[in-house]
């Protein structure tokens, strides 16, 4: 499943720079993660690393992509242009 972060974010900045995805960018108001992009850091670490630095956290599971490590796995595989 790729993640979200929710309205409870303060912009604090410490979450974009970890996204080994570029899946992190300023939304209007506060930061977003495109679920296109995001892994959960799958193919790159044991834990999202937003989640890890996240000082508030705010950022939790997207219930509208649900993704399986497989598919996590071939995303990360796609974005990286590896073959799987």
């Amino acid at each position: 499943m790729a993640l979200h972060i929710t309205d409870e974010c303060i912009n604090c900045d410490v979450c974009e720079p970890q996204c080994p995805n570029n899946a992190i960018s300023m939304g209007p108001d506060y930061y977003v993660i495109d679920p296109y992009r995001c892994t959960e850091c799958v193919g790159h670490h044991d834990e999202p690393q937003c989640v890890v630095v996240c000082p508030v956290e705010c950022i939790e599971v997207n219930p509208d992509h649900k993704e399986d490590q497989q598919q996590l796995l071939a995303k990360y595989f796609k974005l990286t242009a590896q073959p799987a």
